[in-house]
């Protein structure tokens, strides 16, 4: 019997996540199943229980139940503990581990476009501090960025990402408009909220009037590829660096934990994005 896996989420009907894991399957000559399952808040201990009785070998954990599902595994990895979000969970042995691989998967995918990062980059602005916002705020602290700060709407919720912050990096915080008004001073911008998503798209959560050239302007979102933020950056004369290489190599951290298969993603980048550009959302 091969793999049993999956991905929890609300609203989750048009994932192309069992798409993007088959394929990983295939490259690997894994016999398994990914399977979507969409569950409402209330479900989520039934649901939780019905995987264990099935054995699932793990599944994947997106908006809005990423933080909530630290509640539910028997134990956490090192990372996703200091982050306080899970996305991945495994089942080891009947025992189920919550794991994290967004801000690796980020960092990945930020390297890939962004070969000078280390040498360009010195002051980072993070945008929002919902699940993502956690492991992506936690792996810039694994780097050698000196200064990252972090601009949300409510100061309170902001704060609760400084459990992973690491001694070299300096970090301030700030209301939306406050980090607006100094976008001049930041070398990498990334946007982690929804603001912005289809149906959505002419939304963006600030103006990018300040902003300085060659700035690298991050989006997380995938769906549409190049959202109004990127648009407007690239107008900007900033540099832009799209959300569904994230997706991809968040998903392939995620497979190696699962199978002990590790997997370069990039040889499906293309067809990705012509999958997404076709109206698909991950």
């Amino acid at each position: 019997m091969g793999y049993l896996l999956g991905v929890i989420g609300n609203p989750i009907k048009h994932t192309l996540s069992p798409w993007i894991h088959q394929q990983f399957m295939n490259e690997t000559s894994i016999n398994g199943i990914y399977r979507p399952y969409e569950i409402k808040e209330d479900e989520l201990k039934e649901s939780f229980n019905l995987f264990k009785k099935m054995n699932i070998d793990g599944f994947n954990v997106t908006i809005p139940y990423k933080e909530t599902m630290l509640h539910y595994v028997d134990d956490l990895d090192e990372r996703a503990r200091s982050i306080g979000a899970v996305n991945t969970v495994v089942n080891q042995g009947g025992k189920w581990i919550g794991y994290n691989t967004d801000g690796r998967g980020y960092i990945r995918s930020l390297k890939q476009s962004y070969a000078d990062l280390d040498t360009f980059v010195k002051n980072v602005l993070l945008i929002g501090a919902g699940g993502a916002a956690r492991g992506i705020y936690d792996a810039l602290n694994q780097e050698s960025f000196p200064v990252v700060d972090i601009a949300n709407r409510t100061r309170e919720r902001a704060e609760g990402l400084l459990d992973s912050k690491e001694n070299h990096v300096e970090t301030s915080i700030y209301s939306l408009k406050e980090a607006q008004q100094n976008l001049q001073q930041y070398d990498l911008i990334i946007q982690t909220t929804s603001m912005g998503m289809t149906p959505n798209n002419r939304m963006m959560p600030i103006d990018l009037q300040n902003i300085k050239e060659n700035t690298i302007v991050s989006d997380i979102i995938y769906n549409p590829i190049e959202t109004s933020l990127l648009q407007t950056a690239r107008k900007k004369g900033a540099r832009i660096h799209y959300g569904h290489g994230m997706l991809l190599h968040q998903a392939a951290l995620a497979f190696e934990l699962w199978t002990g298969k590790t997997i370069d993603p990039n040889h499906i980048l293309h067809e990705l994005e012509q999958k997404l550009k076709g109206g698909s959302t991950c």
